[in-house]
């Protein structure tokens, strides 16, 4: 059996991993380009971690111009089988309130044009994604949650918005009339990735601002979100820390196994380039 090995993306606030030993910095490049940042690889907790800063040391990439699938395909060259992304949200809900951890269950996207699958050039395929985060996954980042002191939400709706700018108010609006929880600009791209790549994946999300929806709470202010971000990020190191030591050696959710179904191209059709770029992906497959 393969050694479980787990990746953690962070956003806002979470540039780096305290507590990793034996670490290695690895560069990787992909047939997709250049991940966000180098891959910080070690052990937490006896366990192999693959780290990763979303936006890149410094906080260099907006969410536009995330490479999502050089950073998934990354994650999968690793041979990572979870992935936990971590990211800032805005609340959309009275119940949700700043500081306050929420690992959704359900996305709505209204990016625009970004990257969202390594199904192209001369190959088609179709997942399933009604249920778009790992179960199993989540359940045990809710418990890790809860463990480390959080006040954390299990379940929700996250609106992944383009950006960078925040909503206008008539925007805000709008979405909290579509019954989402939370408003984001990341996560949902490396869902689909991940799910195609036959990652687990969900998300520690925690909430800094009410938007702008929220009149009597003022407009968003970035030094309050940084304040609460500060705040958030060692609750999220710590929940982190918890989860890891909790997910079963064997993976047996629908997860692991995505992409059984879901390749419609026929094996003799599919270009030779996608074949070497995908094997990682799609080799067992295809052999």
């Amino acid at each position: 059996m393969s050694e479980k090995i787990v990746g953690v993306i962070g956003g806002s606030g979470l540039y780096e991993m305290k507590g990793l030993e034996e670490v290695k910095t690895i560069s990787l490049k992909t047939p997709f380009g250049d991940p966000s940042d180098s891959f910080l690889v070690g052990r937490l907790e006896g366990v192999k971690v693959a780290f990763l800063p979303r936006h890149g040391k410094g906080h260099r990439i907006q969410p536009s111009s995330l490479n999502s699938r050089a950073n998934i395909y990354g994650m999968k060259m690793l041979g990572a089988q979870w992935i936990i992304g971590v990211s800032a949200v805005g609340s959309m809900k009275e119940s949700i309130h700043p500081g306050d951890m929420v690992i959704p269950n359900q996305f709505i996207d209204q990016t625009k044009g970004r990257s969202n699958t390594f199904f192209s050039d001369g190959m088609v395929g179709h997942i399933s994604f009604a249920d778009p985060v790992c179960p199993v996954l989540s359940q045990i980042l809710f418990e890790a949650g809860k463990k480390v002191g959080a006040t954390v939400h299990q379940d929700g709706t996250y609106i992944c918005i383009e950006g960078p700018q925040f909503s206008t108010r008539a925007e805000s609006r709008l979405y909290r009339t579509w019954g989402v929880d939370i408003i984001g600009m990341t996560n949902l791209p490396e869902a689909k990735l991940a799910r195609e790549a036959e990652i687990c994946y969900s998300t520690i999300a925690f909430a800094t601002d009410y938007d702008c929806w929220r009149e009597e709470a003022g407009d968003v202010s970035i030094g309050e979100v940084l304040r609460i971000l500060a705040k958030s990020t060692k609750i999220a190191k710590s929940a982190i820390r918890h989860a890891i030591k909790h997910l079963p050696e064997k993976r047996e959710c629908l997860c692991a196994n995505a992409l059984k179904y879901a390749m419609i191209t026929a094996k003799k059709f599919i270009p030779e380039k996608t074949k070497k770029d995908l094997e990682p992906i799609i080799g067992k497959y295809i052999s």
